[in-house]
Parts: structure tokens; sequence; C-alpha cells
């Protein structure tokens, strides 16, 4: 089952973008999700993630105060909730299955069933 990843765009700094992360044909069934983004040139780094378990919540420093991960149970969806957008935002974003244990939460090998990306794009 792999995850897709949408909603991306291109907006304005300052500006807000909701991603979505659905697993195709099938239900969440790992650890939790987290979101990722590659800007061309750069290696994927991490965005933020949601384990099941306490519905903790984990932010990269570069994002935190801005984005909101969720997860809507009935939707069978993880959101990616972007506010105050900046030019250096501009990636394509992806989420994952994590399927490690907690301390792996922010590393990308720790990860399954990538999708396709969705592009974000920031202007200034």
């Amino acid at each position: 089952v792999q995850l897709q990843a949408s909603g991306g765009g291109l907006v304005q700094a300052g500006d807000s973008l909701r991603l979505s992360c659905t697993p195709s044909g099938g239900t969440f069934t790992n650890n939790g999700v987290g979101w990722f983004r590659q800007a061309p040139g750069k290696e994927r780094e991490f965005v933020a993630a949601i384990r099941w378990s306490g519905s903790y919540t984990y932010y990269a420093d570069s994002v935190k105060g801005r984005f909101t991960i969720s997860r809507d149970r009935a939707k069978n969806t993880v959101f990616l909730q972007m506010n105050s957008l900046k030019p250096e935002d501009t990636a394509v974003y992806y989420c994952a299955a994590h399927r490690g244990i907690l301390s792996t939460v922010r590393v990308a090998t720790s990860y399954a069933n990538w999708g396709q990306g969705t592009q974000v794009t920031v202007s200034s």
C-alpha cells in the first residue's frame, strides 16, 4: 500500500497550504506517518511525523510553529497544514509509513511505502 501525497501548489510567501496523505487501496497499518521534503540538489529531509500510539507529533526545527501534522481517522487521511510559508519551504513533499522504533522517527530509512510526492512552490 503506497501512501499518496496531494495538495501541493504554487503560493506566495506567507500563504498556507494543506497537504493530504492517503493510503492507496488500503488503510494505515504501521507505527505512524511522516512527511519529508526534497528540494533540487538537496537531500531528502524530515519535516513532521505523527505516531499512532498516543498521537504524538514531531517536527523539524525549521517548521516548528508553522506546520501542523494531524490524522483524520474517519477520512483515513493524514494532513500537513503549512502556514506562513517561506520560499525555503519549496520542495517536493512526500509522505511515508514509519516502520521503526520511536527514536528513528526522523530517519528516512525507517520509512516505507513511499509514493509520488507533491510539489510545493513558494514565491517571494
